[in-house]
């Protein structure tokens, strides 16, 4: 892949290209940003950051709003 970048979610290397916004890179990955506090699985809604469905610790700080972060490599995430 061209331009990728390596990130690590929930534990997993993933590549992906570069310029992909973090909730971009958890959907094609399968991976749900969250989950409700009643289980569901949530992802990024909006895509502008207004929702804030796309939260998840990014590099250690706790809801971040992935779909408004631009994945670099070595960036870690994990999933709440």
């Amino acid at each position: 892949m061209p331009d990728s970048v390596t990130i690590t979610v929930n534990g997993h290397s993933i590549k992906v290209q570069a310029g992909t916004v973090v909730s971009a890179a958890l959907l094609t990955a399968g991976v749900p940003c969250r989950r409700s506090t009643t289980g569901q699985p949530r992802t990024a809604l909006c895509g502008m950051g207004i929702c804030f469905d796309c939260r998840a610790t990014v590099d250690g700080v706790l809801n971040r709003r992935t779909c408004q972060l631009l994945c670099r490599s070595g960036m870690t995430i994990e999933t709440q």
